[in-house]
């Protein structure tokens, strides 16, 4: 299915977040995923069920200031 992640559209075949996130290497620590522009928390990725066309934007945190 084809989704959008941090405005560029990406072909998955994860169907939940936490399938995402390992699908795109990204760490487990340190990072905050929000799907049409709500905040998920980490407890809720595994049930979390991604559909076609949804628009996913993944934060890392960064240190400095």
């Amino acid at each position: 299915m084809k989704i959008s992640v941090n405005n560029k559209e990406v072909e998955t075949a994860a169907v939940s977040i936490s399938e995402l996130v390992e699908e795109l290497l990204l760490p487990l620590q340190g990072i905050a995923v929000a799907v049409e522009n709500r905040l998920v928390p980490r407890t809720a990725w595994d049930g979390y069920a991604l559909a076609e066309g949804m628009n996913i934007v993944i934060i890392k945190a960064a240190c400095g200031g």
